[in-house]
């Protein structure tokens, strides 16, 4: 059964969006083309946006106002069971300039994301401290160790070697070289917060590692410090930052100025390294 809309019901979407009903018009020049647009697995409709023909889902709902979501699968409407495809798609050009943006961010992710899948096979690439290590398997090497590269290596990094057969279980692979990386996150850290520390005036309790999707480290008024294993991919510049970031905690337990001034009073140029750790792409180990 179709509802009408009431008065109400066409003043609110009115408010949400001004031009709802008129006819379209041309999406300003200015709007950055997407990357890489998605076409929404589930899609049924389509519409073209700034030239660009985009697939989206639609999804009939008990609502109000019509919305709209980008996510990796694409773009996602949902809107009243009352309003007809012409007002959606009016809603959807009024909003075409935010919806390309979003749409180019979300293929770029993408394409960053799957740089990041990693072939667990000899010759495999991964970042260890800002710099590549190359993966060579060699049953004559007993556990892992690192190797400078030799003149005329390719492709050039130093070498990661693994005491495994080049016919090796990708799996088996992969978590040796991540039992590899976290032992040497548990060292490198340990090192620079014994290098931090005494500048800070505070002293370490106990260092364990983590593994959080969105945090990068903590630290309790205890002096206990929990530092994500992960950081073993960036610089030592970024990890640092990270590092400073937790022992100044143990001293200011807030993000105040405070907390600012003795995070940069130890690094002064921390903003690069802050910024490195925005929405980084890692090698993936699941």
């Amino acid at each position: 059964m179709t509802v009408a809309p009431g008065p109400a019901d066409h003043a609110e979407l009115q408010r949400q969006l001004p031009g709802l009903g008129q006819a379209p018009g041309p999406v300003d020049a200015a709007v950055p083309a997407a990357h890489a647009l998605l076409v929404h697995p589930r899609a049924r409709q389509a519409i073209v946006l700034g030239g660009l023909n985009i697939g989206y889902e639609l999804v009939r709902v008990r609502r109000r106002s019509i919305g709209m979501v980008v996510t990796a699968e694409g773009l996602s409407v949902r809107a009243p069971r009352w309003v007809g495809l012409g007002d959606i798609e009016a809603a959807l050009q009024a909003k075409a300039r935010w919806l390309l943006g979003k749409l180019g961010e979300q293929g770029e992710r993408q394409r960053r994301l799957a740089a990041g899948r990693i072939d667990w096979v000899d010759g495999a690439c991964l970042p260890y401290l800002g710099e590549t290590l190359v993966l060579r398997l060699d049953p004559q090497q007993r556990g892992l160790a690192l190797r400078e590269a030799a003149a005329g290596d390719t492709p050039p990094g130093r070498r990661l070697l693994l005491g495994l057969p080049p016919q090796a279980d990708a799996v088996q692979v992969r978590d040796a070289v991540q039992s590899w990386l976290m032992k040497e996150a548990r060292r490198v850290f340990l090192e620079r917060l014994a290098h931090y520390a005494p500048t800070l005036g505070v002293q370490v309790r106990r260092l364990a590692l983590s593994s959080a999707q969105t945090r990068w480290g903590s630290a309790s008024a205890d002096g206990s410090i929990r530092l994500n294993w992960r950081l073993i991919h960036f610089s030592l510049a970024t990890l640092d930052y990270v590092v400073v970031h937790e022992l100044a905690h143990l001293r200011h337990m807030d993000h105040s100025p405070r907390f600012w001034d003795v995070v940069r009073d130890v690094l002064p140029d921390f903003d690069q390294a802050r910024a490195a750790l925005r929405d980084p792409v890692l090698p993936a180990f699941d």
